[in-house]
């Protein structure tokens, strides 16, 4: 297994959208993120959070299939969740470009407390407040042990701006979650957190965005021409 990259766990908390954080960066970078293949618990609609979840038959399919798509890209660093699906599914992109895979727990997938482990259904009947929180995408509840979406996004947004201090004018790749994905759209279409999501987000899909001066971009969602053969959609 991969050791994490050099001073990951001391990212400075600059968002990743502030102009003065970011004005010194010229160059473009691009990163290519993509939502790890499918487990069991996709399948059965399990919210998985922070417990780790192995890739299913699908899944391992998935992630083989989006490696020969990707491998095309160059990529000049892959990183992933610390989470075993992410880092298995990243395995397989790691096997066919050569790439050693660089562990980046800011990736991880959001950490959903008393939900965790469990379906939404079953969460309305055990937790009916934490229910209405969920189903309103209320920003700033934890879920009693476990992260706001406020604490997530940020968090999230932290990883983003490592890697690209890190990689100016790079083409990166990172495996991660649905969770993740869904901070990242938001941030880079202008959508607030606590809207309801309208979008869907593909296992072992790929999602590019760009990175400059200007903030986040998103140039393509959800590629998975990949996964005529093996695509099944799923929550996170």
């Amino acid at each position: 297994m991969a050791a994490p990259a050099a001073g990951l766990r001391r990212i400075s908390p600059a968002p990743i959208f502030d102009p003065q954080a970011t004005r010194h960066l010229a160059m473009l970078t691009r990163i290519c993120i993509v939502r790890h293949g499918e487990t069991d618990w996709n399948v059965e609609k399990r919210i998985q959070g922070h417990i780790d979840i192995p890739l299913n038959a699908t899944g391992r399919a998935q992630a083989l299939a989006m490696a020969f798509n990707a491998g095309h890209h160059h990529f000049t660093a892959l990183y992933s969740s610390d989470l075993g699906r992410a880092q298995e599914t990243a395995g397989a992109l790691a096997e066919r470009e050569g790439l050693p895979v660089r562990l980046l727990p800011q990736l991880r997938e959001r950490h959903y407390g008393i939900f965790q482990g469990i379906t939404a259904a079953e969460g309305a009947v055990r937790y009916p407040e934490a229910h209405a929180h969920y189903v309103a995408r209320d920003p700033h509840y934890d879920f009693e042990t476990g992260e706001s979406m406020l604490a997530f996004a940020a968090r999230v947004a932290e990883g983003i701006a490592w890697m690209v201090r890190h990689h100016q004018g790079e083409t990166l790749c990172a495996v991660a979650h649905g969770g993740v994905l869904d901070i990242l759209y938001r941030r880079a279409t202008g959508r607030p957190l606590e809207t309801p999501r309208d979008f869907v987000i593909p296992n072992a899909a790929l999602n590019w965005f760009h990175f400059d001066a200007g903030g986040w971009h998103l140039e393509k969602w959800g590629d998975r021409h990949h996964l005529t053969q093996v695509l099944v959609e799923t929550p996170e």
